[in-house]
């Protein structure tokens, strides 16, 4: 028996991992999204790791301690990890409030020779709270919710990110053209 495998003429197998970090509401996930979009077209494997979901699916049972954070964190950069390092770009729109499990995150790549591009989403909380997609910022207001990133939880600010976004300033595909452009001057799309 013969079997046939169909791969399609312009699948592009560089994998890397695009962590999008910022406060909560900053635009990360709407980014990412984005920018997945533009790069499926151009026939890249794309999965996006929306950290909503890898709480009730892989990180099911962490609270929001910085140990549990940090948890949360490295078992996200497994997986993106684990997926770069396969031909896919894992785009990562997830808070990681702490320096550290970043730069842990980062370590772990380098270790593999994985690209991996932190990008910063430096939305101010004024705006984000405005935004407030989830209802974060009104449920904290009321006194229904402590430990808020950025607000009464520290937020530790990449201090060199690969690249850093004032989402405020910019259109949506104008924040993921940005990230597509660093992505294409490191030679990753």
């Amino acid at each position: 028996m013969t079997t046939t495998t169909h791969v399609q003429e312009n699948h592009v197998t560089t994998g890397a991992t695009v962590w999008l970090t910022g406060l909560p509401s900053a635009g990360k996930t709407t980014i990412a999204y984005e920018l997945a979009g533009r790069l499926r077209e151009e026939g890249h494997l794309v999965e996006v790791l929306d950290g909503d979901e890898i709480r009730e699916f892989i990180s099911a049972g962490l609270g929001f301690s910085r140990e549990d954070r940090h948890t949360n964190v490295q078992r996200i950069g497994f997986l993106a990890e684990l997926l770069a390092r396969n031909g896919v770009k894992a785009l990562v729109p997830v808070i990681a409030p702490y320096a550290d499990s970043r730069d842990t995150v980062r370590g772990r790549h380098e270790k593999g020779g994985t690209p991996y591009l932190e990008v910063h989403v430096a939305t101010p909380v004024d705006v984000c709270s405005v935004r407030d997609v989830k209802g974060l910022y009104a449920k904290q207001a009321a006194g229904e919710l402590t430990g808020l990133t950025g607000v009464d939880d520290p937020y530790e600010r990449p201090e060199a990110p690969d690249l850093r976004i004032e989402s405020q300033h910019q259109t949506v595909q104008e924040s993921a053209a940005s990230v597509y452009a660093l992505l294409s001057k490191r030679g990753l799309a």
